[in-house]
């Protein structure tokens, strides 16, 4: 059996444009290109692929059923930076244990969270991997 690898996520949007600049913004993808009708941020492997489609609403009913998680080097100045334009927050930033989490809302009303996981858990989750 072949293995698989989850690479990227599309979301759709009625204002694919608005989304995308707030990406870009909010969360420094290292390539942000336009692919046809696409826009895909990439972060490290993964593609964050932006589009419009007409059979979704200006904002996610149920931005809870997916959660776009970033891991980041510094939460702090992440959320300092959203802050400074203006994000809602589902959770604001938060020290569980060392580790640092919080999670914004895009301009369509899905959930990102933020999150910095501190070097002792690291080492940790990859203690129980090996």
């Amino acid at each position: 059996m072949s293995s698989a690898t989850v690479a990227s996520i599309l979301l759709s949007s009625t204002d694919p444009d608005r989304l995308g600049i707030w990406y870009a913004a909010a969360l420094a993808p290292a390539d942000d290109a336009r692919i046809g009708d696409y826009r895909m941020l990439r972060y490290g492997d993964f593609y964050l692929m932006i589009d419009q489609r007409d059979d979704v609403g200006p904002a996610n009913p149920e931005p809870g059923r997916m959660i776009l998680n970033f891991d980041v080097d510094d939460a702090r100045s992440v959320v300092a930076r959203l802050d400074a334009m203006g994000v809602s927050w589902l959770a604001p930033l938060e020290d569980r244990d060392g580790s640092l989490f919080a999670t914004a809302i895009d301009p369509d009303g899905n959930y990102v969270q933020i999150i910095q996981i501190s070097p002792e858990h690291q080492a940790e989750l990859a203690a129980e991997r090996a």
